[in-house]
């Protein structure tokens, strides 16, 4: 591929259409040269690879405007970038530059004024930059008024709260496809759609290994519910339970004296035991839970199945929902600014840093196995070279059909939306939004939703990004264009009915199914030597739980007496003896006391990197 991240890549708005048009053609993935043959031994074989991706299915995108206006229409500003064709991200390698310590310019009107990046001169904007120990934490006031626990890490959050909006009635303005084409470079689309747990493996990681300081986060705003076929907000802290005005004193009580249990149900066995083969719909029923409360609690709280969540599952996840409230804000979930592609860009860039070569346009023909010992030795790429290596790991996509006989995939429904506004309007325009829509038949999976606002940098100033997802049933189209009608005005004529006029309007949409191989066991695969390692795709979930766990597992496989991902040292402190490196002796410390002050500023720097590149 000549873009990072694989089926986990943002795209600008120009590189999706490219994108769409290669899985709608399915061209192959490289061009063979018959000359690498010869390289192979007598005592070897060859374990071939696939060489087209079929993880991407059923691609279908829709203007609802008029396209032949765009036809010569071309990206504004379009400026000198890195050779990554489509993809939004920053190059692998952290550069140290004097760019680097400028301020860069925002994106034009995507940040309200209230999140300059200037945070010498601005005050009471910056984002915040706290840190393990004693040191200073960097928060607004009205940031550190609602993030409880913001000591506790080193990430970088974007300002959660948007200015106000001063007419929150006025019609939305009318985008043109044309206008959505010039502004193609202000849109970072994702493949896959997440949040980050903001006590979640990925964080964690991402704290403990200090790849967050190539990144920055914007909380997610609010939690939403579809009832009634209606959007509403859903009170999810203890302030919003008490301050919501859809709720009686009566169901206040009730919801948390719930949700007080949850945090503690290990605590209270005899409540639960007697429904652990019940469903988790089920035991909320025996509550005293009124129906409304019910579904705020297994759609947008546990976000569960109402046929197959258990009722330990549901605890479990309700926990971990409570358990995540008030770390960086009032709800429990992160989302980082350019995009989830910028996630996989971030431990590139760590990885370079010490060495790790990371190879655009660079495929390979092949696996080279031992006859005898039945191990790899090497690989072929479409240069024709031979590179050896001990360990080999593959994304599934990369092995062949003889290779997955046996393997039964699940697919993935996505759905990506440009719109008009949001699908619930407020007085504060710039929201991060997460809906779950129940499914209209049980048995059927339900649809996550994700509205992303021009403040997350992921579209352009006075449209909305959404995301639809779900487990796969048939067609992404068939799964998700029902969900899609609820919510969205599809109606490209002028005269709607006026239920219609109140709905979002979709400006563009793209359906497609994608591959989600997250549950094969390795001894699924035929023939794979033990020293090659397969790591799936993206899951379906809305966490990265999975990923990291797949990651630390083949790590520790291949390092038993390594530690996955640890703290790495700083520049300043590694000492190089003539020529040699020596890490033995070098007096490396990982402890916060070592870490130079300007540290804050790096991080400043580093991102500022890559939003130089993204501009």
């Amino acid at each position: 591929r000549n873009y990072y991240g694989g089926n986990w890549a943002s795209f600008s708005f120009s590189g999706l259409l490219s994108w769409i048009k290669e899985n709608q053609q399915k061209v192959d993935i490289s061009e063979e040269r018959e000359d690498w043959r010869k390289l192979i031994l007598d005592n070897e074989e060859v374990l071939s690879l696939s060489k087209k991706d079929k993880t991407i299915q059923h691609v279908e995108d829709f203007c609802f405007g008029d396209q032949d206006s765009a036809e010569d229409v071309e990206e504004a500003g379009a400026l000198p970038k890195l050779p990554v064709f489509g993809a939004s991200g920053a190059e692998g390698v952290a550069q140290e530059s004097e760019e680097s310590e400028k301020e860069c310019p925002p994106a034009e009107s995507t940040l309200p004024e209230a999140e300059s990046r200037e945070p010498e001169n601005a005050t009471g904007t910056e984002p915040a930059s706290a840190k393990e120990g004693n040191d200073t934490e960097r928060t607004s006031e009205s940031e550190s008024s609602h993030s409880t626990a913001l000591g506790e890490s080193t990430l970088e959050l974007g300002k959660t709260e948007a200015a106000p909006s001063e007419i929150s009635a006025q019609e939305p303005k009318k985008i043109t496809y044309s206008q959505i084409v010039r502004e193609g470079r202000r849109f970072n689309i994702d493949l896959v759609s997440k949040l980050l747990y903001s006590r979640g493996l990925l964080i964690d990681l991402l704290i403990k290994s200090n790849v967050s300081r190539y990144a920055e986060f914007k909380n997610a705003t609010r939690i939403l519910a579809f009832r009634e076929g209606k959007v509403e907000q859903v009170p999810c802290s203890r302030a919003d339970v008490f301050n919501s005005r859809q709720l009686t004193m009566v169901e206040k009580r009730m919801l948390m004296k719930f949700l007080t249990f949850c945090l503690e149900y290990e605590q209270h066995p005899d409540e639960y035991q007697e429904y652990e083969n019940s469903t988790f719909a089920q035991f909320l029923r025996t509550r005293k839970l009124t129906p409304s409360l019910q579904h705020f609690v297994l759609h947008s709280i546990a976000m569960v199945s109402e046929t197959d969540c258990s009722t330990l599952e549901g605890l479990q996840a309700t926990k971990k929902f409570l358990q995540c409230l008030g770390r960086y804000g009032n709800t429990p979930f992160l989302f980082p600014l350019y995009g989830q592609g910028e996630i996989p860009q971030c431990f590139c860039r760590m990885c370079a840093v010490f060495g790790g070569i990371y190879c655009l346009r660079h495929s390979v023909q092949c696996l080279v196995v031992d006859k005898e010992s039945g191990r790899c030795k090497a690989i072929v790429d479409h240069f024709g070279q031979r590179i050896s290596a001990n360990y080999f790991i593959v994304e599934d996509s990369y092995l062949s059909e003889n290779v997955c006989t046996n393997v039964c995939y699940r697919q993935i429904s996505r759905a990506v939306l440009i719109t008009d506004q949001s699908v619930l309007n407020t007085d504060a325009e710039q929201q991060v939004s997460i809906l779950t829509v129940p499914p209209v038949d049980l048995g059927k999976p339900a649809v996550c939703v994700i509205e992303l606002c021009s403040s997350t940098m992921t579209c352009m100033k006075d449209t909305y990004l959404v995301h639809l997802t779900c487990p796969s049933t048939k067609t992404a189209r068939e799964d998700l264009e029902p969900v899609v009608q609820k919510l969205f005005n599809l109606n490209t004529e002028k005269e709607t009915e006026n239920e219609e006029q109140e709905k979002p309007r979709v400006l563009w949409a793209v359906y497609f199914n994608m591959r989600d191989s997250s549950g094969v066991e390795k001894n699924s695969y035929n023939g794979l030597p033990s020293n090659v390692y397969v790591c799936s795709g993206p899951d379906s979930a809305l966490g990265n739980d999975c990923a990291v766990k797949q990651a630390e597992t083949i790590f520790q496989e291949m390092f038993p007496t390594e530690e996955f991902c640890p703290p790495p040292p700083n520049p300043e402190d590694i000492i190089y003896d003539e020529d040699e490196i020596a890490p033995e002796e070098s007096g490396f410390s990982n402890s916060p006391e070592t870490k130079p002050e300007s540290s804050a500023e790096e991080s400043s720097s580093g991102t500022a990197v890559k939003r130089e590149d993204n501009e």
